[in-house]
């Protein structure tokens, strides 16, 4: 025998029965398992088999064998690693979940320029002003994008600032724009963020999500900007 080729699954089959010194078929003490459920154990018996009834002047050679070594050891290898990334995959589903939990409650702000009315006719707004303003002002319009109302800031810091708008329906759907200048008159950069509160978390994707008020689709986590606190009355 001068051909030792083993580590794959069906020359794993084909070596499950060795021949033995009277040329009959000697089946494996491991029965007629499925070849994918041999361990690396399974191979250096059958290997050390192969070996004993090997042709005296036909000998395996050295080099073939290191090679069949050394897939083995790969293959084991590639077994265990899977293993650990599906349970680190686990560790970090459990750990998002449990984030997402945290999040119960409290009010997240996403880009967008949306406002959710609660039962009394208020809203949460937030965005990140670009610099230091002297007036800031905000606009909110209906769905057919009619003005419903005016929230005056007057002067802001840069960075990120929140507002209540009280002027609507209960559990109304709106939209705002943001009018900040400077001292100079210049306007100011400023990213508009939609204000949700968090009512459950969704696990029926392959990464938990966010419930939130007023709004029939899951909240992805990764489209949180920031956490804003607790919802207000």
């Amino acid at each position: 025998m001068t051909n030792l080729a083993i580590p794959s699954a069906n020359n794993f089959s084909a070596a499950a029965a060795t021949t033995g010194t009277n040329g009959t078929n000697q089946s494996s003490s491991n029965g007629s398992g499925s070849a994918a459920n041999l361990t690396q154990s399974d191979f250096l018996q059958l290997l050390t088999a192969q070996l004993k009834f090997q042709t005296p002047t036909s000998p395996a050679d050295p080099t073939q064998l290191a090679g069949e070594f050394a897939e083995i050891s790969t293959v084991n290898g590639i077994d265990s690693l899977n293993t650990k990334v599906a349970a680190l995959g686990a560790a970090t589903t459990t750990s998002q979940i449990g984030l997402a939990s945290s999040l119960v409650g409290k009010q997240v702000a996403v880009s967008g320029d949306n406002l959710i009315t609660n039962g009394n006719g208020s809203a949460e707004g937030a965005f990140d002003l670009a610099g230091a303003a002297n007036n800031v002002t905000i606009t909110v319009s209906n769905a057919a994008g009619t003005q419903v109302g005016t929230v005056k800031l007057g002067p802001l810091s840069a960075g990120q600032q929140t507002f209540n708008f009280t002027g609507g329906s209960a559990n109304q759907q709106l939209t705002y724009s943001i009018s900040a200048t400077n001292g100079s008159g210049n306007a100011v950069n400023s990213i508009p963020f939609s204000v949700f509160t968090v009512e459950g978390v969704n696990v029926s994707g392959s990464a938990p999500s966010l419930n939130v008020q007023g709004f029939e689709q899951p909240l992805p986590m990764s489209d949180v900007q920031t956490v804003l606190g607790g919802t207000s009355s």
